[in-house]
């Protein structure tokens, strides 16, 4: 099949690797449409179509997928990650070279190489830039280059400095083919934190499972990230809070704002045989007047509401994250919750892309220093 080039005052877009749709929520944002999304994971994928019906959602071995089966247009950006596991540095057991998971970049370098389009943006963990002592992300820079795309720019993102309440790192590779000179957004320097964030949600109680709740009155102006949040919506949503055992809640009690399980007493913690190989993040109370810790497994690691005796609800999670408030996820509780983990935070996306679509206009770029980072990554040639 021949790719047909694409009407340039559309920007038309195909995500791979979806999960949820982060990313998707942020591309169209800003005003990009998503042709085709590409997930493997029953549930996520539910979640995508539920939020995306415009976009043909293919819940699919991405190995099997052949592009051009499914459009006939040559994208204005393909985007994606990678499942991380492999790369991560949290896990070590899935840093190895016989990690299926570690190889699944193969498939987004086949779907440029097949599509053609104008843009990448490959994301992942910021972990993928230590991995093979660095050599991987080399290699996949000069991939990338390899396949036409010239003008190539990566840098490590932190969510927080984009309207985000949470300090997140994302790796962010991007690069075009139409010869444009590309800088990363600059910061926005408007920091959101915790207790901003989740100033209006409602109260809620261990183990609560309400699918909607009124919004909680607050006297006074809402801040600009709560009404972005809930701009098109009037009520909370899946206010759904894992049930703890009591001898949980009781720990919560004794850790402050910030704090986590070193401030909970010996003699509540004889279920562990060794505290000395718990992680720093395990039983953290999140600090009100800071943006959050990562939002990954968190139910797993038991993050504590900012002034609550309990657990995030899978909301307040999901604001922690950007996801507006009418986003809503498909499945169980803890898939959702992996779900959320798991994602890009639909703002940080958004900068990027009106990035993109601003560099593709001709405007000139603010810069943060991305070029002097690349040099750090990869090297020269």
């Amino acid at each position: 099949m021949t790719v047909k080039s694409q009407d340039k005052k559309t920007y038309k877009a195909v995500d791979i690797f979806s999960g949820a749709g982060g990313m998707s929520i942020g591309a169209t944002m800003a005003d990009i449409e998503i042709t085709l999304a590409v997930e493997f994971d029953k549930y996520a994928a539910e979640t995508y179509k539920a939020n995306h019906p415009e976009t043909k959602v293919l819940q699919e071995d991405i190995a099997k997928v052949n592009p051009l089966q499914h459009i006939d247009f040559k994208p204005f950006v393909l985007f994606g990650g990678p499942p991380c596991q492999g790369f991560s540095t949290s896990n070590t057991q899935t840093r190895n070279e016989n990690n299926k998971n570690n190889h699944l970049y193969k498939e987004f370098i086949r779907f440029a190489e097949n599509l053609q389009p104008d843009w990448i943006v490959f994301e992942n963990v910021e972990g993928i830039t230590k991995y093979n002592k660095g050599v991987f992300v080399k290699n996949l820079y000069h991939k990338f280059k390899d396949l036409g795309y010239r003008n190539l720019q990566l840098k490590v993102l932190t969510a927080s400095d984009y309207g985000v309440p949470q300090k997140r790192n994302r790796f962010f590779l991007i690069g075009n083919r139409l010869d444009i000179d590309f800088e990363f957004p600059a910061p926005t320097c408007q920091i959101v934190t915790v207790g901003e964030a989740l100033l209006d949600l409602p109260e809620l109680c261990n183990g609560d499972q309400f699918d909607e709740k009124n919004y909680r009155e607050y006297v006074g102006e809402l801040s600009e990230y709560v009404k972005l949040m809930r701009r098109n919506s009037d009520k909370s949503m899946q206010n759904f809070v894992s049930r703890n055992q009591d001898y949980v809640i009781e720990r919560y009690a004794y850790i402050g704002p910030g704090q986590n399980w070193k401030a909970i007493p010996a003699h509540l913690m004889n279920n562990y045989e060794n505290t000395k190989n718990c992680h720093s993040g395990i039983y953290k109370r999140l600090d009100p007047n800071q943006p959050s810790v990562v939002i990954s497994n968190y139910r797993k690691n038991m993050l504590i509401h900012p002034f609550q005796n309990r657990g995030l609800s899978l909301r307040e999670a999901a604001r922690l994250q950007s996801f507006p408030d009418n986003f809503i996820f498909k499945g169980p509780l803890t898939h959702m919750q992996q779900q959320i983990g798991n994602a890009v935070p639909p703002l940080l996306a958004k900068a990027i892309f009106e990035q993109i679509i601003s560099a593709s206009n001709g405007n000139k770029q603010d810069s943060i220093c991305g070029k002097k980072q690349e040099e750090e990554l990869v090297g020269s040639r």
